[in-house]
């Protein structure tokens, strides 16, 4: 087999932060920021990966389950469950090197692109037929499945589809891509080092819990359906931070159901309206969710003076990145990001995981 080439993109949450794993929908977007895997298959029964993004590398034996010897073990992780659900052996080796600009630790799905190219480079090795949905589906068993992670799927499906892509995941998975001609985004990492794990278990499991009281009184509660004007009912039920975490589901849900209806033709799409959805959006996570940091908060403030049309932080926050839209006026968006001591990328939506030719 010749060399193979693998590249996958990064992703921003454009709507529906903190919502996927309640069984609200959500909408993406991939990023012109990417992690390639290129490599071939050898005749030695074992994996070497080069890592020189981070002066690193991993050698294993290819056995019939991979043993992991770390939190996250990816490598690993994506074998095992490629030969648990389709049976996928894999007899020959493999040698590998990963790179790319995705900043780590971000927010921007770095590891999630890792995972998807990996699952990706692995079926092709297999010649397994390339299906997006199906790689994003694999790789979500491979990252948060196989670890027990908190986390929902939002990523991996965003990373391997590619463009703008909204996802349902209750009752069953459904996706749709949009082609939306969006103009350029500014990330913004902020440096500071986020606590993912932390974060998802105070927001996931409060929200969870406040359902939980809600349905105790009301059974037939739907979070999907309940009306927004109809909260003040159920406050008596829950504490503060609790129904701050409630109101702020119902009212994020609403604003991406609007900007779904702009993706899809149903309203006219307006780049000052979409601006204002994200900011909207970033008023709940800052908030009621608190997952926002004072510095990321600073940052999307200088980038609205500076001309963008609107921001938030994107991932499950308390640390990592931001982005602003800013279809003109963007140098100057990152010169105001960075002057808040912030790194800043000037990106745009870009294709999903792809062979590279």
């Amino acid at each position: 087999m010749k060399d193979l080439h693998i590249s996958t993109p990064g992703r921003i949450c454009l709507f529906g932060e903190h919502q996927d794993y309640l069984g609200l929908p959500v909408i993406a977007a991939a990023i012109s920021r990417r992690i390639h895997i290129e490599g071939r298959v050898t005749n030695t029964p074992s994996v070497h990966i080069q890592l020189p993004d981070i002066q690193s590398e991993e050698s294993f034996p290819l056995v019939e389950t991979v043993i992991y010897h770390k939190d996250r073990d990816y490598f690993k992780s994506v074998l095992n469950v490629l030969r648990r659900e389709k049976g996928i052996s894999f007899e020959k080796g493999i040698e590998a090197k990963v790179y790319g600009n995705i900043p780590i630790n971000s927010g921007t799905s770095s590891s999630s692109a890792l995972v998807v190219a990996w699952t990706h480079f692995l079926l092709k090795t297999a010649n397994h037929p390339i299906d997006p949905v199906e790689i994003g589906q694999l790789a979500y068993l491979a990252e948060v499945e196989e670890f027990g992670e908190p986390g929902g799927c939002m990523d991996e499906y965003a990373t391997s589809i590619g463009n703008i892509m909204y996802l349902e995941t209750k009752p069953n998975i459904l996706v749709e891509a949009y082609q939306a001609s969006l103009g350029k985004f500014v990330l913004g990492d902020s440096l500071e080092p986020k606590d993912t794990i932390g974060i998802l278990k105070h927001v996931k499991f409060g929200m969870l819990d406040a359902i939980n009281k809600i349905k105790q009184v009301y059974p037939d509660f739907q979070l999907s359906k309940a009306p927004i004007e109809s909260a003040e009912q159920y406050q008596s039920l829950l504490n503060p931070d609790e129904y701050a975490l409630f109101y702020s589901n119902l009212s994020d849900r609403d604003i991406l159901r609007t900007a779904k209806a702009m993706f899809e033709g149903k309203d006219t799409f307006n780049d000052v309206k979409l601006g204002q959805l994200l900011s909207a959006h970033q008023d709940n996570l800052r908030d009621a969710k608190r997952v926002s940091t004072p510095k990321i908060n600073r940052m999307i403030e200088a980038s609205l003076k500076a001309g963008a049309l609107g921001g938030k932080i994107n991932g499950s926050g308390g640390g990592g990145c931001m982005f602003a839209y800013a279809p003109t006026n963007t140098e100057a968006v990152v010169e105001a990001i960075e002057r808040e001591g912030g790194k800043a990328y000037i990106i745009e939506v870009s294709e999903g995981s792809k062979e590279e030719i």
